[in-house]
């Protein structure tokens, strides 16, 4: 029995199961999960080993290679990717295209058991490697959090209230800051003030450790009960830790007590000293900053949020919302929140779009079909594209397929062909009754008929997309649901068309009226069609001829058709990237950068930017890569009114930084649809391990000769950037030993001089600031390495660094050494 006959005769089932698939249809669509883009299997981890003090090269010698070399034991590894830079090694892995989310959590615990086994390999100081395997975590809401006249403390206590918050709202997953500044205590000192009062600096540092430590100071029983014993003692603010007093060094005790290297008592007396009487103590950031955001010019705070997978992202969204707007009623005044990316929005005007495009491609066929088949075939044909359409929700909610950028282009790519099938069957059983068939039979013979050859033109139709689902690349990942709800659709439609369809049309169509041998195909048109046909037939040879010729004018005319897999995304916004010659401080970059949002906020096409200073976003864009941390590099996310005036400002773009950044370089960049890297063209020039960088630059300055000399290249760099310079205390081993200073204390006093030297903790609440000592501004500013006074441990008395060493040089240095598969 075949799906028609089943159909017609059980009419009250059909009609039931009918209805019944609409309502069903109607609550899988407000059930379907909705999202931007397809839940997509980023398939890289990143390894950071940071190791203090060490340069570029002996970071890639001493901690890139071995955990590399570690890695490479993995079998589903693709490739290995590495920068080392100094005091940090950043390894990027990459697994093979054909591994996806159902097996990358086993491998990602393969992945941590080898570098495990290799940390103990690693040098003395190196610490302990951090591997980030969620870096395919997509935060689709971006907020930031400014305030007129707050500082960063108090605006990250805020955004911490929020976090702690909106963490809590059904469907969030994770909820990270972005662009928080790590707190500090600062102890700010001249160097000649503490030799003049007898105090060393290590003298200072015991006791601000052993002051703020926790100590155990265990318990007591008194009676029939347990009392736990805790001295006070620790820093409650920092004019605590200001009036701790010091004591002079031991080793200076007993010198004052037994004479000094020339014999005799030395005049100072050992006494209590206040820190406040030599240093000034001040809350304030660690210098220089990591990274920073502003919000429309403005200092902020950024907040990603990620949510649950398989969620209803609109939902979310308006969860979110709600919850923002009660939590923003209780900020004070001058506290505000910005919403810089908001999925939900992004995804809520897709969904509309396609209903949109659903609504019309049904009005079309109605309007169509009803002028050219008449309006009774019109509604028929309607229902069934409509019933095609909620039968596709619910197998896409039976087999998990979310509401995404590929499944609802699918859905929108197969509604002219949902409604081929019905169209036929439609057609065959209106001219069958025509011709004066019986009604129930021609309703059978309509459907039946062309079953067959309307299944093998669907499976055709399907198997034209099955080459993106078959793919194991990235790109048929992201794709896979284009062919999957394609598939789904046509054959939804086909058994709609088999069992619905031909109920229709025994209820709906008329009976044949006047002479029921009437050839149906007796019009004008249809008359002058065949004539057409038949005149194709005789001259078969120039029809044929025809066609070729214009075959070979479409494989002529293809050639200018622009070649892109992908299409710009049609997003509110573009990306500003700023890259700075390697070397520039990430101070210089922020001013350098403020320019530029003045002249963006100037331009009423302009409705808000954000700029990340010292790396690039969290990724709230699932296509688009961040960029490692560079304290060189900044981007800045333009967020326009219209999405068509974002060509026209980019061409006006360009030529203005050109002009103002002489020295940089910056890309400007839309946002792409699909997988996408920001450098559309890349070339690899390696060598093994220990190739000269100085070969590699020669080579690359080559390749950039012949990019420089082609009009059609834009903006290049190589990924080694520029060298830099760096300053070479030559020290002298001997004159060290006989003024008691080693390559350590040398090193020290460089580092407080200048950066400052960790010489405590200071808690407060959730906080551990570090306490820093450093020199005052003035000798900060006024750059004298030469004198630097070096202290030791066993004695007051400095020497400066002129004194040990040899020389001051400059040297010139690769401040970067890329590497893949460990080949720089």
């Amino acid at each position: 029995m075949n799906l028609a006959r089943f159909a017609i005769e059980n009419r009250s089932l059909t009609y039931f199961v009918g209805v019944l698939l609409m309502l069903a249809g109607i609550a899988s669509f407000l059930q379907l999960g909705q999202l931007e883009d397809p839940e997509f299997t980023v398939k890289n981890a990143v390894i950071v080993t940071r190791y203090p003090g060490a340069s570029p090269e002996q970071v890639e010698l001493e901690v890139t290679d071995r955990i590399e070399q570690a890695i490479q034991e993995i079998p589903e590894l693709d490739f290995v990717e590495s920068f080392s830079r100094a005091g940090l090694s950043q390894i990027k892995v990459e697994i093979e295209s054909q591994y996806w989310s159902d097996v990358l959590p086993q491998i990602w615990d393969e992945l941590r058991r080898k570098i495990r086994d290799v940390e103990s390999q690693l040098p003395p100081g190196a610490e302990r490697p951090i591997v980030n395997d969620d870096f395919g975590d997509v935060f689709g809401f971006q907020l930031a959090i400014v305030g007129d006249g707050y500082d960063y403390a108090e605006l990250e206590a805020y955004a911490k209230d929020l976090r702690k918050e909106l963490s809590l709202v059904e469907g969030v997953a994770r909820v990270d800051l972005w662009g928080e500044q790590t707190k500090a205590v600062y102890l700010d000192i001249k160097q000649s003030q503490l030799s003049q009062l007898g105090i060393t600096y290590a003298s200072i540092a015991a006791t601000l450790i052993g002051q703020n430590m926790v100590v155990d100071a265990g318990s007591v029983d008194v009676q029939g009960n347990r009392f736990r014993i805790e001295p006070t003692g620790e820093f409650t603010s920092p004019e605590s830790i200001a009036d701790l007093t010091v004591r002079e060094s031991l080793a200076d005790e007993v010198a004052n007590l037994t004479g000094g290297a020339g014999g005799g008592i030395r005049g100072r007396t050992t006494e209590l000293i206040r820190i406040r009487d030599f240093a000034e103590v001040r809350r304030g950031y660690l210098e220089p900053p990591r990274w920073l955001m502003r919000v429309d010019g403005r200092p902020a705070i950024g907040m990603s949020i990620t949510n649950i997978s398989g969620v209803n992202v609109v939902e979310v969204g308006r969860a979110i919302d709600a919850r923002l707007a009660a939590l923003k009623a209780a900020l004070p005044i001058g506290i505000e929140v910005h919403e810089v990316h908001w999925m939900s929005d992004v995804v809520a005007e897709a969904v509309n779009g396609f209903l949109v495009s659903f609504a019309q491609a049904v009005a079309i066929v109605l309007a169509v079909i009803a002028l050219g088949m008449g309006p009774r075939l019109g509604f028929i044909i309607g229902v069934a594209l409509i019933a095609t359409i909620l039968g596709s929700f619910i197998v896409m909610a039976v087999v998990g397929i979310d509401l995404q950028r590929m499944s609802l282009g699918a859905l929108i790519i197969a509604l002219g062909m949902m409604v081929d099938n019905a169209i036929v069957v439609a057609d065959g059983i209106a001219v069958r009754i025509k011709q004066g068939m019986d009604r129930k039979q021609a309703a059978i013979e309509g459907a039946q008929q062309p079953a067959m050859p309307l299944l093998g033109a669907t499976v055709v139709a399907i198997m034209a997309f099955y080459p993106i689902f078959a793919s194991t690349e990235n790109a048929g990942e992201y794709c896979r649901t284009l062919f999957t709800v394609v598939g789904i659709s046509l054959i939804v439609s086909w058994l709609i068309s088999m069992t619905i369809t031909p109920l229709q049309c025994l209820d709906m169509l008329p009976e044949a009226s006047g002479d029921v041998a009437s050839d149906p195909y007796g019009g004008g048109f249809f008359r002058r069609y065949r004539g057409l046909l038949e005149f194709s037939i005789r001259r078969r040879f120039l029809t044929i001829g025809s066609l070729v010729a214009l075959l070979a004018v479409a494989v002529m005319g293809f050639g200018n058709v622009k070649l892109l897999f992908f299409p710009d995304s049609a997003m509110t916004k573009f990306m500003v990237d700023y890259w700075a010659p390697e070397g520039t401080r990430i101070e210089q970059v922020s001013d350098d950068l403020r320019a530029a949002e003045r002249h963006l906020l100037d331009d009423e096409r302009v409705a808000s930017i954000a700029t990340f200073i010292g790396q690039g976003p969290p990724r709230f864009y699932l296509p688009v890569d961040p960029e490692s941390p560079y304290a060189s590099y900044g981007q800045i996310v333009v967020n326009v009114h219209d999405q068509r005036d974002i060509d026209a400002l980019i061409t006006e773009l360009g030529p203005w930084f050109d002009e103002r950044y002489p020295s940089a370089q910056v890309p400007l960049r839309k946002y792409g649809v699909g997988p996408s890297n920001t450098w559309k063209l890349e070339v690899r020039i390696s060598g093994p391990s220990v190739a000269d960088p100085a070969a590699l630059r020669e080579l690359a300055g080559r390749a950039a000769e012949i990019l420089d000399a082609e009009p059609l290249v834009g903006i290049h760099r190589n990924n080694w950037r520029e060298r830099t310079a760096k300053i070479v205390p030559v020290f002298n081993a001997e004159r060290g030993r006989w003024a008691a200073v080693n390559r350590d204390s040398l090193a020290d006093s460089t580092k407080r001089a200048f950066d400052g030297l960790t010489v405590g903790l200071y808690r407060e609440r959730d906080d551990l600031m570090p306490i820093v000592l450093r020199h005052v501004a003035e000798e900060r500013e006024h750059f004298a390495l030469g004198t630097v006074q070096i202290s030791t441990d066993i004695s007051v008395e400095t020497v400066p660094v002129d004194q040990v060493v040899d020389a001051i040089a400059t040297e010139w240095e690769d401040p970067l050494v890329w590497r893949r598969d460990r080949r720089r």
